[in-house]
C-alpha cells in the first residue's frame, strides 16, 4: 500500500565536482546505474541523499549561521521533520523508486565549509538519509514523497 507522507520536494541539487559547488536545479532524471544526471558518481547504495528543512533549520540555528541547505551536499530537500523513520523503507519521489538505506553521517568536509557543522549534524539524523535508486525516472520540485 502506498501512503502519501505529506512531504514535498522543495529543492534539488547536484554536486558539480568533488568538494566543489552544488548546482540547484528544478528537475532531474536518474537511473539505478548512474544516479542523478549531472551529479558526481556515488556507490549504488547511496546514489541519492535526502535532507529535511526542519532539521537543517535546527542545525543552522544552533550554529547561528545562515547557510544554504545544499551546504550539507544533499541532493533533495524535503519539507518537514526527521527522515529517520524512512530508513529501511522504499519511497517514491516523482517517478523514482528509492530504497532508503541509512543515515548520512557527516564527514570532515562539513567543518571545512563551516566550523562546527559536522557535530551539529550528528544528533537526531540531522544529516539526512541516503538510498539507492531502484527504479529510474524524473523528479521535480513540488513532487510528493510517498512511502510503500
Amino acid at each position: 500500500m502506498i501512503k502519501d507522507s505529506g512531504r514535498k520536494i522543495l529543492s534539488i541539487a547536484v554536486r558539480t565536482e568533488k568538494n566543489g559547488p552544488m548546482q540547484e536545479i528544478d528537475l532531474v532524471s536518474a537511473s539505478p546505474d548512474g544516479g542523478l544526471d549531472g551529479d558526481l558518481p556515488a556507490p549504488a547504495h547511496r546514489r541519492i541523499t535526502l535532507l529535511s528543512t526542519d532539521q537543517w533549520a535546527q542545525t543552522t540555528t544552533e550554529l547561528g549561521a545562515n547557510l544554504p541547505w545544499h551546504t550539507r551536499r544533499a541532493n533533495i530537500l524535503l519539507d518537514g521533520g526527521s527522515l529517520e523513520g524512512l530508513i529501511g523503507s522504499t519511497v517514491r519521489l516523482g517517478d523514482l523508486t528509492v530504497k532508503v538505506n541509512a543515515e548520512t553521517k557527516p564527514c570532515g568536509l562539513m567543518d571545512k565549509i563551516h566550523m562546527g557543522l559536522r557535530e551539529a549534524l550528528v544528533p537526531d539524523c540531522r544529516g539526512g538519509v541516503y538510498g539507492e535508486i531502484v527504479e529510474g525516472g524524473t523528479i521535480k520540485v513540488g513532487d510528493a514523497l510517498t512511502v510503500g
